[in-house]
């Protein structure tokens, strides 16, 4: 899936589910409880490596990054910003960085 269709689906779905109306602002606070959310599975992934039910953890923690993912989509809607064109620009930036 193309960046631009995500971002589209998550358009549509946000219209749907009245989650349009919320703001930037809001949207933003999403996203850092989400961040928060996914640190929580790293923690137990950290913690406990070898635990039995490391499946299950990574399956959450793959949730929480999915909702990281779509209200960062969410948010670039919001600002009109081309996520996929931001993307393809920062990698060729990115391309002439040393770290």
């Amino acid at each position: 899936m193309q960046i631009s269709e995500l971002q589209k689906q998550i358009n549509d779905f946000s219209i749907a589910k009245g989650f349009d109306k919320s703001t930037i602002e809001q949207r933003a606070l999403f996203l850092v409880t989400e961040v928060g959310e996914m640190v929580r599975e790293l923690l137990h992934i950290s913690y406990h490596p070898d635990r039995d039910n490391i499946d299950e953890i990574k399956k959450h923690l793959g949730l929480e990054m999915y909702d990281i993912v779509w209200n960062i989509c969410d948010l670039a809607n919001k600002l009109d910003i081309n996520l996929e064109r931001s993307f393809l620009e920062k990698t060729e930036i990115n391309k002439t960085r040393t770290w």
